[in-house]
This record gives C-alpha cells, sequence and structure tokens, in this order.
C-alpha cells in the first residue's frame, strides 16, 4: 500500500517541503523563539485502471485523509527539537486482497507514523548537527528511521551548506496491527498464490546520502544544488503485486533485484522579481540501474497581493523511461528472472497544475500565542497512463513566544 500512494506524496511533499529543502517551499519558515505549533490535513483521491496488486490491470480508485501536526520547539538558542506525528488513512477498492482479513470491494487501511528529530547549534559559529528516528506503522509494513544531519552557514549567511544521511529499516510482514497478534507475521502475497513462501527474506534497508548548497548570487538571485545518492537492498518487490505472463495463465509474484542504486541531482533558481513577486524554478534529474531515467521540471510563482494575503500558482511537469523489468499485463516472458507490472515503473510523463493561498497576518490573540498562517493549497495531478488524482491541504500555524516572528 506504501507504493500505491506515491502520487500522493508528491504533491503533499511539495505543499510541506520546508522541513526538508528549505530553498524549495512556497511558505518559507522563519525562525521561532520558542513553539510552532502546525496542524495540517490533506485530502487525496485518484483513478486509474493499471493497479499493479492485480497485475497491472484493475482500479486504482484509492482515497486519502492525511492529518499531521508538528510542534517545533526552540528550548534556547542552542538547542531545538521537532516532533512529527500523523495518519494516512486510505481507502482502496485494490487493496482487497493484500492481508488476511475478509473484507468488502472497498478496504481501508492506516498509516501511522510518529518522528522526532533535535537539533543543536555549535557556540561560537553558525554550525548546526542533528539526529532524528521514528516509527511508521501499516498492517503489513513497518519502518524505523534513524538520521544525521550537519549545516553551516558563512559569517555573511550568503552561503549555506548542508548534509545528511538517511537510514531506513523496513520489516515488511504483516500482522503487527492485527488484534489477534499485535506482532509481526508473514509476508502478505496474493490469496491465490500463498501456497508457498515466494522470498527468504521480509527486511529492507534503504540508505540516503544528501547534500545541499545555498548561495545569494545577488540582491535578487539566489540557487542551491541538491546532489545525493541512495543505496537500497533487501526485499525490493512489493510483494501482493501480481505479474502474468504471455502463456496467459501463469500467474507469479512480483520479483525485482534485491538491490537497487539511485542518483538524483537538483537545481533550483529563486528570481525576487520586484517586492511582490519570487519566481522559484526547479529541475531534478533522476537515473537508477533498473533503467529509470527521469526529469523533473517545477516554477511556482508566489505573488504578494498585501501584507498578509499570498497566491501562488504552481506546475510541475515530469518524464521517466521505464525499468528494464516492466511490461503491461500478460506481456513478460516465463524466462525472465525479473518481471514487474506497476506502471510506477513504467514510461510514462506527468504534469500538476496548483494553487495555493496564505493568508498571515501574525495576530495575537491569547497572551503569547500568534496566529501565524493559514494556507490552502489545491493540486490537480495527471500522467499519460491515465492515472489521475486532485489534492487539497490546509495548515494553521500557530506561535507560542515573546515577540512576533518577523
Amino acid at each position: 500500500m506504501k507504493k500505491k500512494i506515491l502520487s500522493f506524496g508528491l504533491m503533499l511533499s511539495a505543499f510541506l517541503s520546508y522541513g526538508q529543502r528549505k530553498a524549495d517551499s512556497v511558505y518559507k519558515k522563519q525562525k521561532i523563539s520558542e513553539t510552532d505549533i502546525q496542524v495540517l490535513f490533506s485530502y487525496y483521491n485518484q483513478n486509474g485502471d493499471h493497479s499493479a496488486v492485480t497485475g497491472g490491470i484493475g482500479t486504482e480508485m484509492l482515497h486519502v485523509y492525511a492529518p499531521e501536526v508538528i510542534v517545533n520547539h526552540q528550548v534556547d538558542s542552542l538547542n531545538s527539537y521537532t516532533i512529527d506525528g500523523g495518519a494516512d488513512v486510505i481507502t482502496s477498492a485494490s487493496a482487497d486482497n493484500i492481508d488476511f482479513n475478509k473484507s468488502s470491494a472497498s478496504r481501508v487501511d492506516t498509516r501511522s507514523y510518529l518522528n522526532v528529530s533535535y537539533k543543536r547549534k555549535l557556540k561560537g559559529s553558525d554550525t548546526h548537527i542533528g539526529i532524528s528516528t521514528g516509527q511508521s506503522l501499516e498492517s503489513a509494513y513497518r519502518s524505523t528511521p534513524l538520521g544525521f544531519s550537519f549545516d553551516h552557514k558563512n559569517t555573511a549567511g550568503s552561503r549555506e551548506i548542508a548534509a545528511s544521511v538517511q537510514c531506513y529499516f523496513d520489516d515488511l510482514r504483516w500482522g503487527l496491527l492485527d488484534p489477534d497478534y499485535y506482532h509481526p507475521v508473514t509476508v502478505v502475497y496474493p490469496y491465490e498464490l500463498r501456497y508457498k513462501k515466494w522470498f527468504t527474506t521480509y527486511q529492507r534497508y534503504s540508505y540516503n546520502l544528501s547534500f545541499a548548497l545555498y548561495q545569494v548570487i545577488n540582491r535578487r538571485m539566489q540557487a542551491a544544488i541538491f546532489p545525493e545518492l541512495v543505496y537500497q537492498k533487501g526485499l525490493l518487490t512489493t510483494p501482493f503485486h501480481r505479474v502474468f505472463f504471455n502463456d496467459r495463465y501463469t500467474e507469479k509474484v512480483e520479483n525485482l533485484p534485491m538491490q537497487r542504486w539511485k542518483i538524483p541531482l537538483a537545481l533550483q533558481l529563486n528570481i525576487f522579481a520586484g517586492n511582490r513577486t519570487i519566481i522559484r524554478s526547479y529541475y531534478r534529474f533522476y537515473w537508477d540501474d533498473f533503467g529509470i531515467t527521469a526529469h523533473t521540471f517545477k516554477l511556482e510563482v508566489p505573488v504578494k497581493l498585501s501584507a498578509t494575503f499570498t497566491v501562488a500558482p504552481l506546475a510541475r511537469f515530469y518524464t521517466q523511461t521505464a525499468a528494464k523489468y516492466f511490461e503491461p499485463y500478460a506481456q513478460h516472458a516465463l524466462d525472465e528472472e525479473f518481471y514487474t507490472s506497476d506502471y510506477d515503473l513504467s514510461k510514462f510523463n506527468s504534469y500538476e497544475l496548483g494553487l495555493s493561498l496564505r493568508y498571515a497576518p501574525h495576530a495575537q490573540f491569547i497572551k503569547k500565542y500568534f496566529f501565524q498562517e493559514v494556507a490552502i493549497r489545491y493540486a490537480y495531478y495527471e500522467r499519460t497512463d491515465k492515472l489521475n488524482g486532485n489534492m487539497i491541504s490546509l495548515v494553521f500555524d500557530i506561535n507560542h513566544s515573546g515577540k512576533k516572528s518577523k
């Protein structure tokens, strides 16, 4: 199910990406003196007819309801921590045969998560180091992240470098949330293919090494570059995905290599076009050893209509080649070692169009509590395999401090 909300994750990350890549956000977070609380809610729906659960055909209809709360607390001038928790409530018509529970034609699943991070500023410098961990749970999935980060600004504040290492330790067994077990039991295969054990491992490990360089070019231009290196090993297959072969009756569980290298490289240029408008342009190149090469182009233009109101249209275009292991329904040959009919690994183009509205009065309402902003965003997503989706997100930002954030 984690892979089925890929499109939702891509669009939501564009709305909340300030926590990961601050130069790429519509709403740039300001430094807080004590505590910043954000309450978010997103709704996403999609439709299509290439479900990997049923071998590359069948409905991809999906609804996701995603509440989230983020608390960022500045303990003092040196120490801060962030707590981020929420849930994705997923209703999917194609997920009926993922676990061992009988269900109706529309099945509900939930992914819950809690992440905690700590950051410390080193005395006498503008350097921060940080550590993070957490937990993400779903009926057939558990992920434990562990991260380390470093960032440093020069004396003039015109350049910043950052680096991080993120590690994910995943258990792909079902049973942790089932009331009869409450512990991982087994990898889940399609119901008609449970006559044997298809894989000897249930673990997946992911290691992400990322760097960032932010540079002020002049008073009106800022640039950034984001190189990354990702390595995955273990069960990279989604074990409840079916594959049908070209003899028209052989059916197997999807099978992919046990390791994967990914190399993304992103560039961004922000241009301040007058006092009210920012042009944010973004390009990302992606390559992996599954055979996928991809390009992302994004343009975002926040326009400040007044002291408190900002509107930001967004356009995003994406194109990728197919993985060498992909074939559509009933097109794989019987002698192939690796095979998938997951259209996330197919050749396709996609586009996303969105609009964000932000109201930021920075108004005090209870003692030292300030209402920072409310923002709403709508986005429409479509790809050439006919998958399409709609997302709406809402965020409330409240600050508790001795004075307003500037």
